[in-house]
């Protein structure tokens, strides 16, 4: 019998549960590679992450389904030598089949079989996608509490001072109405933040159809173009057999201006690119507090650009209002992005590295549409 997997090609009693059947029911994908890295065998979850067949994958090396750079060789080679179970986090996997995914690597040694590996990939867990989410929905809400107050407590108080400012600068020498005019001006410009924080205090529920998304980001990308994003290169890697997004046409296109503007402003001078992408994953479902039904979110929506990244220190916080890498920015935008998706039900990732920087979304398809009963 060859080594290859015989412990599960092997015909159990009739009382025992075959291996292979056990191991088809894991939902972390699993590859077995020989000691030259030739996979031997994948389980079902392998399979639908590679959008490949079993039979496709077995026989051939790793190297031909994973980029040359990725860390999955360095750590199949450490368990290996070691022959002890090692892990990596935070791992971006990002291939034609796969798309662009947080994993963590899991390599182990089978002693049984000398230089053989079993790979789990763990992708990033909906536990922290949902935690996330929590957390920029909070800090949304901040923003709300802030709002109601400023309106209130700011505004009315700025209309007076500008208006004694125009009753001044009516009646004074011409060389102290430039001081005048700077009051006027700077009330007006506190008036329109307040105006934009105004958004967040909105709490009508939000209408709601089927949204063609691809409509959405070409009409983004002409007015990118059109404007702030003229020295900038757009690609595009769409899937056409997307079923329409349930959500607000409006709202979806000032979500993608925003996180497209941004980008642009990251990219560089020359050589700057944005590619806009959209998948199709069957993996998360949310449950819906009070009720027995289920939120899906299989459209998943990137906004990935070549700039320099964000830096550590921000990266926690980007969805906090106030928090900018922007000298004049206000660090409203993003903060009414995560509002904007939640109102959704939709949740927004952000994955920053050095010339890759990579917002996801991932939103609802229409009731009693592709995957909405599943």
């Amino acid at each position: 019998m060859s080594r290859r997997l015989a412990f599960l090609r092997r015909k159990p009693p009739a009382s025992q549960v075959d291996p292979s059947a056990v191991l088809n029911a894991l939902a972390m994908p699993l590859l077995v590679l020989d000691g030259q890295s030739v996979i031997q065998f994948v389980n079902s979850s392998a399979e639908e992450l590679f959008d490949s067949s079993a039979t496709q994958l077995s026989g051939k090396p790793l190297s031909a389904i994973l980029p040359p750079d990725s860390p999955l060789f360095a750590l199949v080679g450490q368990a290996r030598q070691d022959e002890i179970t090692v892990s990596e986090h935070g791992v971006t996997l990002d291939t034609p089949r796969t798309g662009n995914r947080v994993m963590t690597f899991q390599a182990a040694p089978l002693i049984e079989i000398p230089g053989w590996v079993a790979v789990t990939l763990h992708e990033q867990s909906l536990a922290l996608k949902i935690g996330a989410q929590l957390t920029h929905r909070n800090s949304a809400r901040s923003v709300t509490a802030m709002a109601a107050i400023l309106a209130h407590e700011v505004k009315n108080p700025l209309s007076g001072i500008r208006g004694a400012a125009q009753l001044l600068e009516q009646n004074c020498p011409p060389d102290d109405r430039s001081l005048t005019r700077l009051i006027c001006d700077e009330a007006d410009r506190i008036v329109a933040l307040v105006d934009r924080m105004e958004v967040f205090s909105d709490k009508r529920p939000i209408e709601r159809s089927p949204v063609n998304i691809h409509d959405v980001l070409e009409h983004v990308r002409r007015i990118a173009e059109a404007g702030f994003g003229r020295h900038v290169r757009f690609s595009e890697n769409y899937d056409p057999s997307l079923p329409p997004v349930f959500g607000n046409r409006d709202q979806l296109v000032q979500v993608f201006l925003n996180l497209v503007k941004n980008a642009a402003e990251a990219v560089p001078g020359e050589g700057g690119e944005i590619t806009l992408a959209t998948a199709f994953q069957h993996s998360v479902r949310l449950a819906v507090g009070g009720t027995d039904a289920r939120m899906h979110l299989p459209l998943v929506v990137s906004v990935q650009d070549n700039g320099p990244g964000v830096p550590d220190d921000l990266a926690p916080h980007l969805f906090d209002p106030f928090v900018t890498t922007k000298p004049n920015g206000t660090g409203l935008g993003l903060a009414l992005v995560a509002k904007i998706i939640g109102d959704h039900g939709g949740v927004i990732e952000f994955d920053g590295q050095p010339r890759r920087t990579v917002f996801r979304v991932l939103l609802p398809v229409v009731p009693g549409g592709k995957e909405a009963g599943a």
